[in-house]
């Protein structure tokens, strides 16, 4: 996985743990969505930063904030059904029931994932709104992922994406 990571040089390219901890991320992803390795503690999961900061949202439609709170929740829950004597996704989830009554609400659902990912929409502050796709490589254990961002050759989205290779580091 570190190879193909290591390959990847223009799209956007992160590893993720099970936890959804990034444990990686190449240039074009830190330009796109910020630097993910930086959070500490329970921050550094997606489901705890989604669910109890606000900021984490910014960069998501309001109209997508229930979808991708659900595919989170999904996400995380399929992670605990793997693990159920994993002290830190037991950790996590037992935090977010009490911090968060919206993923309670979520869990009660029982949300699951599907075959298919829906396109997500990523709204950047200097470039606009994306509509990227998300293709993902999962390990034999399924502990860690590799996911790459890409967008529809010719679309506006495309072009968009385009921009941080251009703009370099000023992007964000």
């Amino acid at each position: 996985m570190q190879r193909i990571f290591q390959r990847m040089d223009d799209s956007p390219a992160q590893i993720i743990n099970h936890l959804g901890e990034t444990l990686a991320q190449n240039r074009l992803s830190t330009l796109l969505v910020g630097d993910q390795t930086l959070h500490t503690g329970m921050a550094r999961s997606l489901a705890y930063r989604w669910f109890t900061d606000p900021a984490e949202r910014q960069r998501f439609p309001a109209d997508d904030h229930a979808q991708h709170g659900r595919t989170v929740t999904a996400q995380l829950l399929a992670t605990h059904t793997r693990n159920p004597d994993d002290p830190r996704v037991t950790g996590l989830v037992e935090t977010l029931l009490k911090k968060s009554e919206e993923f309670a609400d979520m869990r009660r659902r029982h949300p699951v994932l599907g075959p298919y990912c829906a396109p997500k929409l990523i709204e950047h502050p200097r470039v606009g709104l994306m509509e990227l796709h998300g293709q993902s490589l999962i390990d034999p254990d399924q502990s860690q992922i590799l996911t790459v961002l890409t967008a529809t050759p010719g679309s506006e989205s495309y072009e968009r994406l385009q921009f941080p290779s251009v703009l370099g580091d000023r992007l964000l």
